[in-house]
């Protein structure tokens, strides 16, 4: 849920909560200079608060919602940071997506971020992430998933599961996603998970590195 100030700045109480804790952990995980990409961005406001905590990286946000995209350019606006780059318009979902991000960036691009998408988003959007992550990202580089999970196909904890059961009510192609499946989705791409943190909230950080060729 979000909620418009008047400049057109939108606002998601949750990104007030999990900010800091996400931070700690990008902050041990990204490598130190390289652009970030940050997939779906939403309000901006992560945007905002991420770009000059992790200066001098490049932070470079994206949304495929028009709305999202003004939003994202009027916190930019109220609260500028010399590293925050202009929002660019990606899908995840559409094929070759990867194609519009701006080919110095791709070059040196060190990160792919991705706060509480893939439970609101179909399948297909965790998919065209993982390629797309695969086809940016050089060796070593990290790609950060942030959400809640299930584990072994068991929710965590009760709210998650009501949770999900809320997701799908909503949409029936969203919902909590299976660690273990993405986990295997990402091996197929050339990323392997390196980390799994636990989050506030119930929610976890997967950190995933590109280490070795996609499988056919």
């Amino acid at each position: 849920m979000s909620n418009s100030l008047a400049d057109g700045r939108r606002h998601a109480p949750a990104t007030q909560r999990n900010r800091e804790p996400i931070l700690a952990v990008l902050n041990r995980v990204l490598p130190a200079t390289a652009p970030v990409l940050e997939i779906a961005s939403g309000t901006g406001e992560h945007a905002v608060f991420f770009a000059p905590a992790l200066a001098p990286r490049p932070w470079i946000p994206s949304d495929p919602d028009p709305q999202a995209r003004q939003s994202i350019a009027a916190w930019r606006q109220a609260q500028p940071a010399p590293n925050l780059a202009p929002p660019l318009p990606l899908d995840v979902t559409q094929p070759h997506w990867w194609g519009q991000v701006p080919p110095l960036d791709a070059a040196s691009l060190g990160a792919i971020v991705a706060i509480n998408l893939i439970h609101i988003a179909p399948w297909s959007a965790c998919l065209g992430l993982l390629e797309g992550a695969s086809q940016l990202l050089p060796p070593g580089g990290i790609l950060y998933l942030y959400g809640p999970y299930r584990l072994n196909g068991d929710h965590t904890a009760p709210s998650n599961q009501a949770f999900d059961q809320q997701l799908r009510a909503e949409n029936p192609d969203w919902g909590v996603r299976d660690r273990e499946a993405v986990v295997m989705a990402a091996r197929h791409q050339g990323l392997e998970l390196v980390e799994t943190v636990a989050m506030p909230a119930n929610n976890l950080s997967l950190v995933f590195k590109g280490s070795r060729a996609r499988l056919s």
